[in-house]
């Protein structure tokens, strides 16, 4: 594999790579030479590069990962399909849905590989309440509902490259973590949104820079600032259709003190309610009206077979974030090594189709939002 765009979460690929124990880390392309070389040298990868178009050029790399900022998705994954590799790329898939659908239509005349990193579907009890659901252990869904809330942008001296509309889109928190909320919504649920109605709000409008982009999650530098206007949402909240009847909402904010990386997820039927929250990612809450509520802990000897694979620790062994995330890594190479065709693909891996998905679903939350909060219908049929 090459990695392009070594930041935050690129870290984060290349360990789960790693884990695997049977792919070659072959490569690191960077913004410059020398910050190329500093992260191949961070990495212990040996072959560093200036250009991603290098990188992909390279013949010893079948595989690239691409965790470069918003904007630079599209050229980047559409160089790499036109070289014929298989690509993993970070969401948001594109900042509009128009390069989205291009894309898909891209990988499918490629038949490579195209996954999109919507990496919470690799936690082992997500794929227990889908499974749970499809099962029919909840009866038919009547309210999907929860919220993702953060606070690392709550300092206004805080600007990353996510509050520039020319590299993270016009959209800031409903790209980037709203995406991953309706995603693992639809994932869970078995349904897809038909329309939403959003009210969205920018709470920090000035921030203040130091001529570089701050890291997600990491402390700022004294350096002097200068004043940005910020246009993209910081904070809004959204009520959900689903097709079938049922209803939803969720809230999605980076401006919240206290909240880390508080993502909810909450899916009530007729029979029983479930509720996964990622800060406590080993346990699922089910609940009933006619007996006690209970909650189930993530355990190989407890959750359905097809969860089951999901878990590679007993019971009362904690995991985390990484190991979801390894486990989103290790089916989209198992998916690689069996042909990448559609036939083969595990029901867990995001592909470029729900990329695409999720930048309707932001495109229609903007729309309704600026027409002063009306539903807006949710455009984009392609499937998986």
């Amino acid at each position: 594999m090459g990695l392009i765009g070594p930041g935050f979460v690129g870290a984060h690929h290349i360990d789960a790579v790693r884990r695997l124990g049977d792919v070659e880390v072959v490569a690191i392309a960077g913004s410059s030479q020398k910050s190329a070389d500093q992260k191949a040298h961070e990495y212990k990868v040996d072959r560093a590069y200036g250009s991603y178009q290098a990188l992909i050029d390279d013949p010893d790399v079948h595989v690239i990962h691409n965790t470069t900022p918003n904007h630079l998705h599209f050229p980047v994954v559409m160089a790499a399909l036109a070289a014929g590799k298989h690509v993993i790329s970070d969401k948001p898939l594109a900042i509009n849905a128009e390069d989205g659908r291009r894309m898909v239509e891209a990988a499918k005349a490629a038949k490579v590989a195209n996954v999109v990193t919507f990496n919470y579907r690799g936690n082992p009890l997500v794929q227990q309440a889908r499974l749970m659901i499809a099962g029919g252990d909840t009866g038919d869904l009547t309210f999907v509902h929860g919220h993702y809330l953060q606070d690392w942008m709550t300092d206004p001296n805080v600007y990353s490259w996510r509050s520039d509309p020319s590299k993270g889109g016009v959209s800031s928190a409903l790209g980037d973590i709203g995406s991953h909320w309706c995603d693992l919504a639809e994932h869970v649920s078995g349904l897809k949104i038909d329309s939403v109605l959003a009210d969205l709000t920018t709470v920090i409008p000035v921030r203040y820079s130091s001529g570089a982009s701050a890291e997600a999650f990491s402390r700022g530098n004294s350096a002097e600032r200068i004043a940005v206007n910020v246009t993209a949402e910081d904070l809004g909240s959204v009520l959900l259709r689903f097709q079938g009847g049922a209803k939803g909402s969720f809230s999605v904010g980076q401006v919240l003190p206290g909240h880390k990386n508080d993502l909810v997820l909450e899916l009530n039927g007729r029979s029983s309610s479930l509720k996964w929250r990622q800060e406590e990612q080993n346990e699922l809450w089910i609940g009933h009206q006619d007996k006690p509520n209970c909650v189930m802990a993530k355990d190989p000897s407890l959750v359905t077979s097809g969860a089951a694979g999901y878990v590679h620790l007993p019971g009362g062994h904690q995991e985390g974030w990484a190991d979801a995330f390894f486990n989103l890594i290790r089916d989209a190479y198992g998916w690689i090594r069996n042909g990448a065709s559609p036939e083969t693909k595990p029901a867990l891996l995001p592909t470029f189709a729900d990329g695409y998905r999720s930048a309707c679903l932001v495109e229609a939350m903007l729309k309704s939002h600026a027409a002063g909060g009306v539903w807006q219908k949710v455009s984009g049929g392609l499937s998986a």
